[in-house]
């Protein structure tokens, strides 16, 4: 009876395997439960400052002279039941069209994930190299090589960029809550649009301002908080993000490269966190300077990246830590095309583009607003995405993104803690809302690539991701 009794048991154990492995609903159930899968995160960086004599911001400042601060690509895989979704930071004035394309290529081959599930976005730093692959690709139609960014470098930076971020996925660390903090930041932003008696733009406050009537003018619309999401593994931080609106510049365009005020804040805040990585993202800060509170000199520099910091200071002290899984983490992606401004015209831009006695900065100008016109032309679609990770909502937008979208946002889902990065694909340029067009001004009266309609559009699909949490 022992011998047979032990028989029967090991046959029993032997057809329990054999089901289990045949069965296809087995494994098609534990590998799509959320609860059963592990959520991770892998983090890296890089250092991307140009070589001297590299073109900054397009090519419409002077040249890299001299190295004030070095620059960096920050980001974070995420690595849970879906697909992996990967954040990506650049210490640049700007990753448009072609360049967007690019890098979500190259990061969706090498992390096996697609490129909807990539976002990519820029801290808008002035003295750093701005890339429009595209555009710089009809520059070179004209002879006009080399003039917009360096190429040897977006080569070197885009590779090393890749290895680090498939380097940090031999070593993920588990994820077991998700912290949420904001802080207040004193006297650094402030809008830039400045109303008349007639409802018009009066006056346009810059990131510095020397104007006794600019300096003097309430600080008007922003979002006065800098907020940080930090992702833990139990008692250990492992990454902190942080957003904030604003126009990073205190001052530019003399050859110094700099990752400036945010990027110097963030350096602050990460000596206070040693060990973990800080990835800065910018908000919806097309229409916010520092004008009010600077102007222009050097020092300030310095003074306003520490005013900065001391919010994030408040926002990490503030923090309250939610437990999370794989199945609190969600993402969303609606391809959306953006409506055109009708001030685009194929005929003149090409005209400027091809004219050798135009000057280069306006021809480079015309390069981007026809390769954007183009794109858009063909049905080019911009995609925005939505992060979902338990308590907190991350929105990841296109352009130079009014702030008014990002207190829409967080109006649109109150008892969550959202945060928005613009900055992404700036091809569109300023993105206004609709009343801001009639109002003139620089961003949409100058610089703004899509028309007054863009409010109903993306005011309908922050609706759509926000507010529907699935």
């Amino acid at each position: 009876m022992p011998q047979f009794r032990k028989r029967f048991v090991t046959l029993l154990g032997l057809s329990i395997v054999v089901l289990s492995v045949m069965c296809p609903s087995n494994r098609s159930q534990a590998a799509g439960n959320p609860q059963a899968t592990p959520l991770q995160i892998a983090t890296f960086e890089c250092d991307i400052t140009p070589p001297i004599g590299s073109p900054l911001c397009y090519g419409h400042v002077a040249p890299a002279k001299k190295v004030v601060d070095p620059l960096s690509a920050r980001g974070i895989i995420i690595i849970g039941s879906e697909k992996p979704i990967v954040l990506l930071a650049l210490d640049w004035v700007g990753a448009n069209n072609g360049a967007q394309d690019l890098w979500k290529k190259k990061l969706a081959e090498a992390l096996n994930t697609t490129t909807d599930h990539c976002a990519v976005h820029c801290l808008h730093q002035h003295d750093t190299p701005g890339v429009d692959i595209s555009a710089n690709a009809l520059l070179k139609q004209q002879n006009l090589n080399g003039i917009m960014y360096n190429e040897a470098y977006l080569d070197d930076v885009i590779q090393r960029t890749i290895q680090a971020a498939k380097e940090s996925l031999k070593k993920p660390q588990p994820v077991t809550h998700v912290g949420t903090g904001k802080g207040k930041v004193e006297q650094f932003a402030s809008n830039r649009r400045i109303l008349g008696p007639d409802g018009k733009v009066n006056i346009v406050r810059f990131s510095s301002s020397r104007n006794p009537a600019a300096i003097a003018a309430p600080v008007g619309t922003i979002d006065p908080f800098v907020r940080l999401l930090s992702l833990w593994n139990k008692n250990q931080p492992i990454v902190i993000l942080s957003y904030y609106a604003t126009h990073p510049q205190s001052y530019y365009g003399k050859g110094g490269v700099s990752c400036d005020t945010v990027g110097l804040a963030r350096a602050l805040h990460e000596k206070q966190t040693p060990g973990v990585l800080h990835v800065h993202f910018n908000g919806a800060g097309g229409n916010i300077g520092a004008g009010k509170f600077n102007n222009g000199d050097p020092e300030n520099r310095p003074l306003l990246a520490q005013r900065l910091a001391a919010g994030m200071k408040q926002a990490w002290e503030s923090t309250e830590k939610t437990p999370i899984s794989a199945k609190d983490v969600n993402w969303k992606s609606k391809p959306v095309l953006l409506p055109l401004r009708d001030t685009l015209n194929e005929t003149k831009l090409t005209g400027i583009l091809k004219n050798p006695k135009a000057r280069v900065t306006d021809r480079i100008r015309a390069a981007r607003d026809l390769d954007y016109l183009k794109r858009t032309q063909a049905g080019t679609t911009i995609d925005i995405t939505r992060l979902k990770i338990g308590p907190a909502q991350v929105v990841h937008m296109p352009g130079e993104l009014f702030v008014e979208y990002q207190l829409a946002a967080q109006k649109m889902a109150p008892d969550d803690f959202v945060c928005m990065a613009a900055y992404g694909d700036q091809g569109p340029g300023y993105i206004g809302t609709k009343i801001s067009y009639a109002q003139g001004g620089y961003e949409t009266g100058r610089v703004s690539r899509t028309a007054p309609e863009v409010e109903t559009v993306l005011m309908q699909t922050l609706k759509e991701l926000v507010t529907n949490k699935d």
